[in-house]
């Protein structure tokens, strides 16, 4: 199994789930963290830098709002995806 598939089996609400929010955070997350280890060896690739500043925002934005509609999920992914210490 993929670390893709592995991601929305743990967040999803429920078997067809691949687009709530809870999701979407986990796969941004991921992404962000193999765009962050891209650039431990190309540090000028300012190309890339755009798409991490994107996928950045975009996952605060979907915290944000997951944080307003259901406090209690939004804790459940901030723990299980270690965001915040």
């Amino acid at each position: 199994m993929t670390k893709k598939n592995e991601i929305i089996k743990s967040l999803s609400l429920h078997d067809s789930d691949t687009g709530s929010s809870q999701v979407q955070i986990g796969l941004l997350s991921e992404k962000i963290k193999k765009i962050s280890k891209h650039f431990e060896t190309n540090k000028k690739d300012k190309h890339s830098s755009r798409g991490l500043l994107k996928a950045v925002n975009q996952r605060k934005q979907l915290l944000k709002y997951l944080k307003k509609k259901d406090e209690e999920s939004y804790n459940k992914v901030i723990s299980k995806l270690k965001l915040r210490k």
